[in-house]
């Protein structure tokens, strides 16, 4: 039986650029939403709404008393519908291509699932008083959905064919404990944020904000030890995709990721020893996306897909009646 979308596809075919631009549109949006989800936390705003998904209990949107915090908080939950806008043309972008590209549409709902969640699980940071592994947890969902949004990009300019290596498969598992390595760098990066020094609020009903009862420098110990091995790993892999002539592409990566550890490494240690101002916090948790999303990319140049032939694609496209 027909549904909208099906609808929608007998009417609607965009181009493979058009389809690439909604992709980018919706990873450009993940990106901004953890920027400005940092932003809420580093003004104090995290409470800046008292209650969810109401601003507060009698009011949808921020009163005048609540003051710039109110403000802050609220935009960034309007700011959660353009999100879901971009991927909601992401998903309709890769439902009505022709032909249809059933990969690329299960990778546009599964940011928008992300989407959802994380809507939840932002309310139930505000419920809870912004406890800090609510908080991280909200954090980490948040880059869950970068990475998803970079392989929709970037199987965007790819075929949909099986994947064939490039490179033998000691050089993919370089490539895939890299982007591991660098996962838990990031996951690392939120535990020391939540025992940090911005709790996201000045206090919950006059009492302090919860932290993470960990000492504070042991965990930032820990994240130095793990962007060490994260520069290492990137070092060999500079090493060894030269040495065995990896795809050009592939080198390209590893070198922006290494450039890119290179200043959020700088960012982390000024940001230690100047008790981590805002707006340096605010730019190292750009960073933190654009790394994750940079290392993701580098095993994905590491394969090539062919071009299904259109024969083969063809029965996918039909509508049932």
């Amino acid at each position: 039986m027909t549904n909208p979308f099906s609808l929608l596809a007998e009417r609607w075919h965009p181009s493979a650029q058009h389809v690439r631009r909604a992709a980018m549109a919706a990873l450009v949006m993940s990106v901004v939403i953890v920027v400005t989800g940092g932003a809420v936390r580093l003004t104090a705003s995290g409470l800046g709404c008292t209650t969810w998904p109401r601003c507060t209990a009698e009011s949808l949107t921020p009163t005048p008393e609540m003051g710039i915090n109110g403000v802050i908080e609220f935009t960034n939950r309007m700011l959660t519908y353009v999100l879901c806008a971009a991927v909601g043309w992401a998903i309709l972008a890769a439902r009505c291509a022709k032909p249809w590209r059933r990969s690329l549409t299960k990778l546009g709902w599964a940011q928008f699932w992300l989407v959802m969640s994380n809507a939840v699980m932002g309310g139930i940071t505000v419920l809870t008083g912004l406890n800090p592994y609510i908080v991280a947890a909200h954090m980490v969902a948040a880059l869950a959905l970068v990475w998803v949004a970079v392989v929709q990009w970037e199987r965007t300019r790819e075929g949909d064919g099986s994947p064939r290596a490039l490179v033998a498969e000691p050089i993919q598992r370089l490539a895939q404990v890299l982007v591991l390595t660098i996962s838990l760098l990031v996951v690392a990066g939120t535990a020391v944020t939540g025992a940090g020094h911005h709790p996201g609020a000045s206090s919950k009903d006059g009492k302090p904000v919860y932290r993470i009862p960990i000492d504070y420098d042991r965990l930032v110990q820990a994240h130095a030890d793990l962007v060490f091995l994260s520069v290492g790993l990137t070092l060999a892999a500079l090493l060894v995709f030269a040495a065995v002539k990896a795809p050009p592409a592939a080198r390209a990566r590893v070198r922006e990721l290494f450039g890119l550890l290179m200043i959020q490494g700088v960012l982390g240690f000024v940001q230690y020893f100047t008790d981590a101002p805002e707006i340096m916090v605010g730019v190292h948790m750009l960073g933190s996306a654009l790394i994750l999303g940079a290392a993701v990319r580098i095993p994905l140049a590491l394969r090539t897909r062919a071009e299904i032939p259109a024969q083969a694609t063809a029965p996918s496209t039909e509508l049932v009646a």
